[in-house]
């Protein structure tokens, strides 16, 4: 016991356990382990035409695109559909939506193709895309404002992407309604 408490009270040693701290608390810092056992659910309504107070397909809301999520880096599933509100707005919305929390998730639209399996987990931001922000829970029903310069013949994909390490957790090819 004593020569265990000599050794700990050399300088060398004490620097390399509090170098050995920091380095911990950076890596939890950027990984965020945590989240893996955190579920933050969104349960938010199909956006309705403004002033009618009508469900959808009532006031002219409209399903310009369907798909459905397949798994990439973490099991995935859901519904995206991109509606157009009768003022020309259009809304990217996750039915359903299953998948991990993570760090840094977000929602993007991309020209890249889905592959199923490890070929599609980092293709989506290597051409055009767009993020719409950030993925609002990993669980539910959520919209996210399309802007209207997002062509729908160019921007064919949707993918749950995590910014932080530059990998799909899920993502589906979009057909037109």
């Amino acid at each position: 016991m004593g020569r265990v408490r000599r050794v700990l009270r050399k300088p060398a040693v004490i620097g390399l356990l509090i170098a050995g701290a920091l380095a911990l608390a950076a890596g939890l810092v950027w990984f965020q382990p945590w989240k893996l056992w955190v579920d933050e659910t969104v349960r938010e309504s199909v956006p309705a035409a403004t002033g009618t107070g009508r469900p959808e397909g009532a006031g002219g809301v409209r399903t310009l695109a369907t798909g459905e999520l397949i798994s990439h880096e973490h099991r995935t599933s859901g519904t995206v559909r991109i509606l157009q509100l009768p003022d020309g707005t259009r809304t990217l919305r996750l039915e359903n939506l299953d998948t991990s929390n993570g760090p840094d998730l977000k929602v993007l639209v991309s020209d890249a193709p889905v592959k199923p399996g490890r070929d599609g987990w980092h293709v989506f931001d290597d051409g055009a895309h767009v993020s719409l922000g950030s993925l609002k829970g990993n669980k539910g029903d959520q919209n996210y404002a399309l802007p209207a310069g997002v062509d729908l013949n160019r921007y064919t994909s949707v993918s749950i992407w995590c910014d932080r390490f530059d990998v799909s957790f899920g993502a589906t090819a979009l057909t037109r309604a």
